[in-house]
Formats: C-alpha cells, structure tokens, sequence
C-alpha cells in the first residue's frame, strides 16, 4: 500500500511541477510526505483493521470463555497480564513499521521519477538526502508511536467491553477497526497542527 501511495504522490507533484520546470522537487515530495505523515497514517490504519481487530477478538473470546473472570479470581490483573504487553508491543512496533513504510513509499517514487519522467537516479537520490532532515523522521516516528497507541486502547478497550456472546466478539472487532481509525484520524490532526505551531 506504500509502495501504491508513492506512487500516486509521485505522479501528482510530477503533474503540477511539470508546469514550472520542477519536476526535481518530486523527491522532496515523497520524501518529505512519506516520512512525516503518510507512512505512519497508512501504518497506523492497516494496523487497526488487523491488529486492532484481533486484540478486540482475543479479548473479547477470553470474554466470552469467562477467562477474564477467571484472571480475577486469581487476584491477576487482566490490564497487567493481558492489556499492557499488547499496548507496548504496539507502542514500539508501529514506528519501525512506519519506517519501512516510510522507505518502501520512497522507493516508489524513485522508479516512478527515473523510469516515467526522466530524472536522473543520483539526481533524485541526491535531492532526496537534501530534503529529508532528522526531524523528519522524529515526527514520523512519534507519530507511529501515538498511533499505535491508539489501536492498542482501541483494541483492548473493545475487547474488554465484549458481551458475553459469539456474535458479541464480531460486534466488538468491527468496533475496535472503527474507533482505532477514528481515533488515529483525530490525533493525526492534533498533532500535524502542534507540530506546525511549533514549527517542527
């Protein structure tokens, strides 16, 4: 899915910078949208409908099965036992995913620009490096993080809340995919405005 988003960014900058003779800048482009937003927005979306889901089904079958309950019994947390590790593995995951997203979107870029509009490989990867500043790939990674935080709470709260029926474990996967997106879309705006506030 990177790789496609790359590739659609590519051809629109490449459509309104043919304008003013600047079809270079499509690496700054990609470069920069990939690495500071839309690597950790299709990341974090693709997360939701897989992980998201199936923390909500995990949690919500222990639901049903009363192992939730059974936990309790034990005097076991199921926040400590169940909730905490899928929310840190989550946590640091998502931004190493993001990055390879972030790479993989680059590379889709790099073979749209020298194959279809006749931009050099040293050129584009020289334009690239000049671009890309180490901010960049801080925003891109902070961002994973939340949005991996995000699904994780989306996921588990879901599941947690299951009913106690078969039917209720599918209800609360198709939840936890609509909250976690919801939610990612919500601290994506957040924080792409406090980060231009702050100038970042």
């Amino acid at each position: 899915i990177s790789f496609l988003v790359g590739l659609i960014l590519a051809y629109l900058g490449a459509d309104q910078l043919r304008m003013v003779g600047a079809q270079i800048f499509i690496a700054d482009l990609v470069a920069i949208g990939m690495v500071r937003e839309i690597g950790a927005l299709m990341t974090g979306i693709i997360i939701a409908g897989r992980t998201g889901a199936a923390f909500a089904a995990q949690l919500g079958t222990m639901q049903v099965n009363e192992e939730i309950d059974a936990f309790r019994t034990l005097g076991i947390s199921p926040i400590d036992f169940l909730v905490l590790p899928r929310f840190l593995a989550l946590i640091m995951m998502v931004p190493l995913l993001t990055l390879y997203s972030s790479f993989v979107g680059m590379l889709a870029g790099l073979i749209i620009s020298t194959t279809i509009f006749d931009i050099g490989l040293f050129e584009y990867y020289t334009e690239t490096v000049r671009a890309l500043e180490l901010k960049h790939f801080w925003v891109g990674l902070s961002k994973g993080s939340v949005y991996g935080a995000m699904v994780a709470y989306s996921g588990c709260l879901r599941g947690m809340q299951c009913g106690r029926s078969a039917e209720a474990v599918g209800e609360a996967a198709t939840s936890a995919v609509v909250t976690g997106i919801l939610l990612i879309t919500i601290t994506a705006s957040i924080m792409t405005i406090l980060y231009y506030r702050l100038g970042i």
